[in-house]
């Protein structure tokens, strides 16, 4: 098994759904195709690039795929979810307001540079709304030298005051049982 590294955000609402719940969707769509898998918990941060924006919600995925998955055919898949959940990238502003972003941070150990796709994110390194998620769930023995650099990259963000606008905002757990609290809501 190959595994991948995901970075979701959201900063803009779809057919009723709220950032927060988008996340919540692509997350169970991500489950259909990602074994093992891990959500960090959900971050609320300041638009980084464009930043006369609402904030984003942001977590990572760690997870496995086959080891014949390809990483175009995979970004095909995640693009068709963005798409699902009312991103249309023809009519949106580069780094502007989404409803649904989901980058592959990471990909086995392709190294891969592309227009359609660079991995690893060639960007990674400079977000703390990826760096923070991502090492909340990239396991500890397995990922030993990974974590290491990412930890000295958000430890550098973190000097620089780059790291001071994202606050945690809700766990994973309670992020994938919002569904359960709104059939609750619905009965009564």
């Amino acid at each position: 098994m190959k595994r991948i590294l995901l970075g979701l955000g959201s900063n803009k609402s779809f057919a009723g759904n709220s950032p927060v719940e988008l996340l919540r969707k692509a997350c169970l769509e991500l489950t259909e195709n990602i074994f093992s898998p891990l959500f960090s918990s959900v971050y609320k941060t300041k638009a980084m690039y464009v930043e006369n924006q609402e904030d984003f919600y942001n977590m990572a995925v760690y997870g496995f795929v086959p080891d014949d998955t390809n990483a175009l055919d995979f970004l095909h898949y995640i693009n068709s979810i963005e798409a699902k959940y009312g991103r249309d990238r023809s009519k949106e502003i580069r780094f502007g307001p989404r409803s649904l972003d989901i980058d592959i941070e990471l990909f086995g150990d392709e190294v891969i540079n592309t227009e359609k796709l660079q991995i690893p994110h060639p960007r990674m390194q400079e977000r703390a709304f990826v760096l923070v998620p991502a090492l909340e769930i990239l396991p500890e023995n397995a990922e030993k030298i990974e974590r290491e650099r990412y930890s000295v990259s958000l430890g550098n963000l973190k000097s620089d005051g780059k790291a001071d606008d994202i606050a945690f905002f809700m766990s994973s757990e309670k992020l994938l049982s919002l569904q359960v609290e709104e059939k609750k809501w619905n009965r009564l």
